[in-house]
């Protein structure tokens, strides 16, 4: 709760004028009668001149003076913690101080909002979240300008987002940095996928799989002619409960192989920790550091490390491939770049897309969000990240020929190898199979 209410004091002091507020506390159940379980009060202390005898009309001055504010606080509070059922403005520290308390009220957080009130909840949201403040300020404030010019004028919400996130993309740069609808449930869907492990693309202007995609990403698991292992993973899942023991089984099912292509050339993100899950198989142990986080609004860094202990056998000694296209997008680019930083894998396939900063929605309103980038990847070996410029590939080829690139490298391998005659026949006539691009 204390990290919550560090975020709700920042947010809430950024929406009012510097030193007309002296604090935020939250509160829970035991702490206000009124409170049921799971419920929070947001209390804003304001600063109040005088004694106690002038603290009602301090309060009432303050009140007269901010209500727009106050009521666009209680709005984004319902829309962002619904859990703080009370919004409370007082002017003093006691609990027998005068106050103003603003329920929670879900009707007002679904009522439409003017194109001026979208816009300047989106740019105080950016000033407050995004991890570079210069950045935000810079292009909060391009902003500001262009709606005082009228350019938002006449726009409706998803030609506004479309807009908005035009113009923080011209200032900030950051491809996660972006204002969208909130899509309906049934919105995102994939194209099929085709019979032989190759290429399949997501639907286009559709957002690929986040945190948990189905089957925790693991799209295809096989056994290639030769003795070669195939990952296609869409996704990149938190190991916790069941799709760490899917991690696991995908690994055991290609671990007696000679070689492995990873795919991720429709990956489009997912979970950290999930990164340092699926590389923690391909070192031997604890002692190889990833790509770090750096939080801003605690100052912290998170490190990740391989871990000391996986679920079944590693896969150590034999070559990884890793496949990327332009839709390789951030945790799938983690994961590629920092195989590649350590030099554990070839990558083999186009430049990716090049969004490398862990980002959260925030609701502008009911229907429109911004993606606001409130951390950054620090790879440990390079000492940056892949944002912007995406992660090169070592073999560039269009992302379509990649896995008969990769396949070939592959089974060269295995050929060199010391393998049994019938596993090295089965190679040699998949190699023969291939394209001749792919085979030179």
């Amino acid at each position: 709760m204390r990290r919550i209410e560090r975020m709700v004091d920042r947010e809430l002091r950024a929406r009012f004028p510097a030193g007309s507020v002296r604090r935020v506390a939250l509160f829970g159940v035991g702490d206000d009668e009124r409170l049921g379980p799971d419920e929070l009060l947001v209390r804003v202390i304001i600063e109040a001149p005088g004694g106690p005898e002038d603290r009602q009309r301090s309060l009432d001055e303050w009140a007269r003076a901010h209500e727009p504010r106050m009521k666009q606080v209680r709005r984004e509070l319902s829309l962002r913690l619904p859990e703080a059922r009370l919004l409370e403005f007082t002017s003093g520290e006691v609990g027998d101080a005068p106050a103003i308390t603003m329920p929670d009220d879900p009707a007002a957080a679904a009522e439409p909002m003017s194109v001026r009130e979208t816009v300047t909840t989106a740019t105080a949201t950016l000033r407050t979240s995004y991890v570079f403040p210069e950045r935000a300020e810079q292009a909060a404030a391009a902003i500001e300008a262009r709606l005082a010019a009228g350019e938002y004028d006449g726009l409706d919400e998803e030609a506004l987002a479309e807009r908005l996130t035009e113009h923080l993309y011209e200032v900030c740069r950051d491809k996660h940095l972006r204002v969208r609808m909130l899509p309906p449930r049934h919105a995102r869907r994939r194209a099929p996928v085709p019979d032989r492990p190759g290429r399949s693309r997501p639907e286009p202007g559709r957002p690929g799989p986040k945190g948990r995609p189905g089957n925790y990403g693991i799209h295809r698991v096989e056994l290639l002619a030769g003795n070669v292992g195939y990952l296609d993973l869409h996704g990149v899942a938190h190991p916790e409960e069941d799709a760490g023991a899917a991690i696991a089984a995908a690994m055991r099912l290609v671990a007696g192989t000679h070689a492995l292509i990873i795919d991720l050339r429709d990956n489009h993100g997912g979970s950290p920790h999930g990164v340092a899950f699926w590389c923690s198989y391909l070192f031997p142990d604890a002692d190889t550091r990833l790509t770090d986080i750096f939080v801003a609004e605690t100052g912290e860094t998170r490190q990740f490390w391989t871990l000391a202990y996986v679920p079944g056998p590693r896969y150590l000694d034999r070559p990884v491939y890793v496949l990327t296209s332009h839709d390789t997008f951030s945790g799938g680019e983690d994961l590629c770049y920092s195989l590649q930083a350590q030099g554990r894998a070839e990558v083999i396939g186009e430049t990716t897309g090049g969004g490398a900063h862990p980002t959260r929605p925030i609701p502008v309103s009911g229907t429109v969000v911004i993606m606001v980038p409130f951390a950054r990847s620090v790879n440990s070996v390079t000492g940056t990240n892949w944002e912007g410029t995406g992660v090169v590939p070592d073999v560039a080829v269009p992302a379509d020929e990649a896995y008969d690139v990769a396949y070939a490298k592959a089974l060269r391998h295995v050929l060199s190898a010391d393998v049994p005659p019938p596993v090295a026949d089965e190679a040699r006539e998949a190699l023969a199979a291939l394209p001749a691009a792919a085979r030179e």
